[in-house]
């Protein structure tokens, strides 16, 4: 299929407009009776789908880790497509202001609006997803979601334990949005108090700068050997300095977390999020302050 031009010109803008779009919608919200919105502005970007870091994340995760072509490839059999034509559109939702600042003040359970994000924002994501693929597909340009892909699964990885089929934190960070902390977690211009998600689609979108060099570079941990604050807030020890022990991490999560926010919220959820709240990389970069004298 090709682009109905007429349409579809500038597609970075136009696809970055839609995000951006859906996210100023009602869709956005918290589901607590207000209206108030799970998300903040998203940011955007872009990576091609040959891009050597994915053949380097399969190699580093496993052989089960999909790159863009492979994945794409499982949804439209009947298309003949060169990795090169692909691109992998990622974006960051950060948490509000009202969301960290409640969950900051936590030192052992969600805040029912960091639960509430975690449930009803996740389903919004999710519609996200589904309502930019309809675009594209609209435009003419064959487009899917991985992480909403029936064949998505979590795997076991030799190196690293649980890991998935796609990871969006990955795709971020390929597409120049953020590197990573000790606790895992995606430091971005936007902090680390976020979601984020993906979409490969058969259309031509030059890719975003990555503007560091290595996966650590934004971690005062990594950078400095300094900071260390996710280790002191996670109420389960799940972080050292030897990194993310995923295993004990989500035995908190379930059934700890989740029968806390079903006894004190009243709805089917769970979440924590100490680790990304109440640190310096909550809501910034926090290297980059730092070269900037801030």
């Amino acid at each position: 299929m090709e682009a109905k031009t007429s349409h579809f010109e500038g597609p970075a803008a136009w696809i970055e407009g839609r995000i951006r779009e859906f996210a100023g919608s009602e869709s956005n919200n918290l589901n607590n009776g207000t209206g108030e919105p799970a998300w903040a502005d998203p940011v955007v970007g872009f990576s091609n789908g040959g891009d050597p870091l994915y053949e380097d994340l399969r190699r580093h995760v496993g052989p089960f880790h999909w790159t863009p072509l492979e994945i794409f490839t499982k949804s439209f059999p009947s298309l003949h497509v060169r990795p090169e034509e692909l691109t992998v559109i990622s974006w960051i939702l950060p948490h509000t202001n009202a969301t960290k600042h409640d969950n900051r003040k936590e030192t052992r359970y969600p805040s029912e609006r960091w639960a509430r994000a975690r449930i009803f924002g996740q389903q919004f994501n999710t519609e996200l997803r589904a309502y930019l693929v309809a675009g594209l597909l609209e435009a003419g340009c064959p487009a899917m979601a991985p992480g909403d892909s029936p064949l998505w699964e979590v795997k076991l990885s030799e190196r690293f334990g649980l890991a998935s089929t796609w990871s969006e934190r990955h795709v971020a960070y390929v597409s120049g949005l953020g590197t990573f902390g000790l606790c895992d977690g995606l430091i971005t211009r936007a902090g680390k108090a976020m979601v984020c998600a993906s979409v490969v689609a058969k259309v031509a979108v030059p890719p975003s700068e990555r503007p560091y060099s290595n996966h650590h570079e934004y971690c005062l941990f990594y950078a400095e050997g300094t900071c260390r604050k996710c280790i002191e807030r996670c109420p389960v020890g799940a972080i050292t300095e030897g990194g993310h022990d995923k295993n004990k991490c989500m035995a908190y999560l379930h059934p700890t977390t989740q029968e806390y926010v079903k006894t004190h919220f009243g709805f089917e959820g769970y979440g924590c999020g100490m680790c990304q709240t109440g640190v310096p990389c909550e809501s910034r970069i926090p290297i980059m302050r730092k070269k900037d004298g801030a």
